[in-house]
């Protein structure tokens, strides 16, 4: 079967900032939550995990796929189906379909704020995150591990304060560091080591000269590497002096699951056990524990692609890593895992009407099984080759890597008609979801809830539908910061930053400010908006 090594395992910004309203609420319950609790074990670890992407449907989606695949029963369970405790709503304060960056600082910072917003406000001011205070407040161990670049949306949003995502060079200064609060990360495995490489260097992406990985080691990191695995497999998780460390292994994103090179990039699996033995052996003998992030980055890239087989395997890869962590909370009491997503993306459906004949109730598995690469992998492999135009060098392509031996006349002619990557990886992947009839309805984000699971003592109040702005409120609680006196020293020379709660008039603001939020139709154009 398909990828058996892979499944293997389950078993065994305009109006009056509200920045920290949320905050000052919450904090003032700290100390009743902690009488309410004072029975249980204190709880000295957090790991919290975003899906990033990954909606109820390809939930769905991947569990079919696994049962198909692996021979198992219909009631088989996920590791995450055996966790589900709620939903998480999604909105920013800009508008009803969120971004990364603003989800992460929902959960980051206990906050709304705008499409774009990393670790700051609707006004721009920045906000203490869950990571920040864990570091500052109580001395705790850090970390952040992802598969995209370390300075994407959602690492950033914990561990840097930018008005603008893409500021990912200002990002990755923040994060080694050279920020108002000092380094505040411990750990950081993942890609995107392009940032931290000055100018002259063919691989970086930065606009000056600074070069951030000398930069870290001047300044107290003790294991700094890139594009190395053997340095990864040699890393000593009881060595006292390993932290602090940062290790990326591409210089962009890390490779999709189903293309990953394993000789060159660990899984997020591999990444997180050795997060995970590191923080827990540098921590057992004081009095705080660790905060760790993971993310499964690409599962929402491949969706951006609607690509369904990549997304499978990008999910299952993040499944795997649930299932690991779940043993690590049964083997150190005092260890809470979270886990949700920041949005859906691509809108997945899984059933597709694919002619104007009232459509099966179906969907299909095994042509995912058939797929050895991703769609935006082949599409590459186009452009490099200088293949575009040339039906007759694309169609075995699609053959042997798609497994698409049934190219139509009329794809023939759409495939010879594409000049660019991008859109040569959309109608890749349009092949084979219409063969899978499954359905997209969107190449970006929707406003869907999304699951919410939680294992450990004390997480039963996530029970139900929250907000996403209540995880990070949550964290904050089990971990006893407080996020309002951080950002306030985050904004000391700041007078215009709001602590007053929030009351529902206020709360309303959000609704008036959010883009999009009624239709203007003349400005509707039909034709501007066709796929192709």
């Amino acid at each position: 079967m398909i990828g058996g090594l892979l499944l293997a395992g389950f078993l065994g910004s305009s109006f009056e900032s509200p920045t920290t309203s949320e905050q000052v609420q919450q904090d003032q319950q700290v100390q009743q939550e902690n009488n309410s609790t004072a029975d249980r074990p204190p709880i000295r670890n957090i790991v919290m995990m975003i899906s990033d992407g990954m909606g109820p449907a390809s939930v769905a989606f991947t569990r079919t796929y696994y049962q198909y695949t692996q021979g198992e029963p219909f009631d088989y369970q996920m590791p995450l189906d055996t966790i589900h405790v709620g939903q998480s709503r999604t909105r920013s304060s800009s508008t009803l379909v969120t971004d990364s960056a603003a989800g992460a600082t929902a959960f980051s910072c206990g906050l709304k704020t705008y499409n774009g917003a990393i670790g700051v406000d609707p006004s721009g001011n920045p906000c203490a995150t869950v990571l920040e205070a864990a570091k500052q407040q109580h001395g705790m161990k850090t970390g952040l591990v992802v598969t995209s670049r370390i300075t994407h949306a959602t690492p950033a949003s914990f561990s840097a304060h930018v008005q603008d995502r893409d500021d990912e060079n200002h990002i990755a200064v923040q994060q080694i560091g050279d920020n108002p609060l000092g380094r505040n990360v411990d750990l950081m495995m993942g890609g995107g080591y392009c940032h931290f490489l000055p100018k002259s260097n063919p691989q970086s992406c930065r606009g000056d000269e600074r070069e951030l990985f000398k930069e870290a080691k001047q300044n107290d990191w003790n294991t700094v590497e890139y594009n190395n695995r053997s340095v990864f497999d040699n890393l000593s998780s009881i060595d006292p002096g390993v932290l602090p460390v940062l290790l990326l292994f591409n210089e962009d994103h890390m490779d999709y699951s189903i293309d990953r090179d394993p000789t060159r990039e660990p899984s997020l699996t591999e990444m997180s056990a050795k997060a995970l033995d590191i923080l827990l052996h540098s921590t057992k003998s004081t009095e705080n524990g660790f905060f760790l992030m993971i993310e499964g980055s690409r599962i929402d890239m491949a969706a951006h692609s609607n690509d369904p087989a990549t997304h499978v395997h990008d999910i299952l890869e993040y499944q795997k890593t649930i299932a690991y962590v779940k043993r690590f909370v049964d083997q150190n009491p005092g260890t809470i895992m979270i886990s949700t997503s920041d949005h859906e993306t691509g809108g997945l459906s899984l059933a597709r009407q694919v002619s104007p004949i009232y459509p099966e109730y179906l969907w299909y598995p095994d042509v995912l099984t058939k797929v050895r690469k991703s769609t935006v992998s082949v599409a590459h492999y186009i452009k490099d080759n200088r293949l575009f135009g040339k039906v007759d060098k694309i169609v075995p392509l699609v053959n042997k890597y798609l497994g698409i031996e049934d190219v139509t006349k009329e794809e023939e002619q759409g495939l010879a008609k594409i000049k660019k990557t991008n859109l040569m990886d959309f109608y890749l992947a349009e092949m084979v979801s219409l063969r899978a009839q499954l359905g997209w309805a969107t190449l970006g984000h929707s406003g869907v809830d999304v699951n919410l699971y939680a294992y450990g003592q004390g997480t039963d109040s996530l029970r139900g539908s929250h907000e996403n702005i209540d995880i990070g409120h949550f964290m904050a609680q089990a971990l006893h910061l407080n996020l309002t006196d951080l950002t306030r020293k985050l904004n000391k020379n700041n007078t215009s930053v709001n602590y007053t709660p929030l009351s529902k008039k206020e709360k309303l603001k959000y609704n008036d400010h959010l883009s999009h939020y009624e239709r203007d139709a003349p400005k509707f154009n039909h034709a501007k908006y066709s796929r192709w």
